[in-house]
């Protein structure tokens, strides 16, 4: 089992002018020190317009950064969102290429659409488009890595018209970095099997037995499928809030607000989601967000600390929990476990704190 650092960049109010500038170099330094104590991966997100949440919105260029201060930890885009106008699909070939470059090959390609009306809407792409826009972006993008260096790159489809080109520059991984889907709902776990992408599942307020049987949904759709790349990524990731501290109640009081927090709000941006759906027309605008609707189940303010422990939906705690709760995972299938550390609130000695004692006595447990 592999263990990698992710984080969202949050930057909680009040703001200073060197607010954000603290926080992008604190998330340099911390993926720099995740390196040193043995971590396999960093990986990031990009998001839009989600203050306080997220304010990771160019990850391509602290990738690069990042890859100037490393030599082993492979950099995860967690995710490059595909759908136009995004980003365009030329655009991102050619900035993975050159974090793939000046990394000398440690790029691992996550790819998604967005979940949230913030980010959908700002950039005017209607949800019911989104999984189409990401898929014909994403086939582009592969049909690219795939075409010899010495010829010329040419597309036609419903949102691109390419002339002959030569498209440069290309990864170093030949013929193109690890591929992956992100997805919160079963439908799109299957999707990534059929499509032999990795699997990155983001899902909040899950346990490790429902985890268990959509990673068994991936592989079995593994087993017929039609590679949109040149080979199947076969590998399942996992996404989960992680603090580990000295001791039980020191885990908890450093980060337990702050886990509480993430997933309330992940929980706001997904209902907004599913109610501009509503509001646009049900079902059918939303299109492959339908599955968002068991949120509505939910009463968010019932979600505490206590709650999301004791369900193993978080991963709080010393050392040997720790290690008891990520075997649970690990028998789910997990190949990786990407770990938010950096919470909504958690200082950067907290999050430095958290690292240590988790590659000085947790990764060994698995590797």
């Amino acid at each position: 089992m592999e263990f990698a650092l992710f984080t969202e960049i949050p930057v909680p109010r009040p703001w200073t002018p060197n607010s954000e500038r603290r926080a992008v170099n604190e998330a340099v330094e911390q993926a720099v020190y995740a390196e040193e104590m043995g971590f396999d991966s960093f990986w990031t997100v990009e998001h839009h317009f989600l203050d306080e949440y997220s304010h990771c919105t160019a990850p391509e260029v602290l990738y690069g950064a990042i890859s100037q201060r490393t030599k082993r930890i492979r950099i995860g885009h967690g995710v490059r969102l595909l759908p136009y106008p995004y980003n365009h699909p030329i655009r991102v070939a050619e900035q993975a290429a050159f974090v793939d470059i000046l990394s000398n090959g440690r790029l691992e390609f996550g790819t998604g659409r967005s979940i949230s009306r913030n980010e959908l809407e700002g950039f005017g792409i209607p949800p019911h488009t989104a999984r189409g826009r990401w898929e014909e972006s994403l086939r582009l993008i592969t049909a690219l890595w795939k075409t010899p260096l010495d010829q010329k790159f040419s597309w036609e489809s419903e949102h691109f018209k390419i002339p002959p080109r030569f498209v440069i520059p290309r990864p170093v991984q030949q013929p193109h970095p690890p591929i992956w889907l992100a997805t919160s709902g079963v439908e799109s776990h299957e999707l990534a099997g059929k499509l032999g992408l990795g699997l990155l599942s983001f899902t909040v307020m899950i346990d490790p037995e429902e985890l268990a049987r959509r990673i068994g949904i991936y592989r079995n759709a593994l087993k017929d499928a039609e590679p949109i790349g040149a080979f199947v990524n076969g590998r399942a990731a996992c996404f989960s809030l992680v603090y580990c501290g000295s001791d039980n109640q020191r885990a908890r009081t450093i980060a337990g607000d702050s886990m509480v927090w993430y997933v309330q709000n992940s929980i706001d941006l997904l209902t907004a989601t599913l109610n501009w759906g509503m509001e646009l027309g049900g079902d059918k605008a939303l299109g492959a967000y339908d599955h968002i609707k068991a949120l509505f189940d939910l009463n968010r303010e019932e979600i505490n600390f206590d709650y999301l422990d004791q369900r193993q939906m978080v991963i709080n705690g010393d050392p040997d929990k720790c290690v008891r709760n990520i075997k649970s995972f690990q028998e789910a299938g997990v190949d990786l476990l990407l770990c938010m550390m950096q919470g909504h609130g958690v200082s950067h000695s907290d999050v430095m704190e958290s690292i240590r004692l988790f590659g000085a006595h947790v990764i060994p447990k698995f590797h």
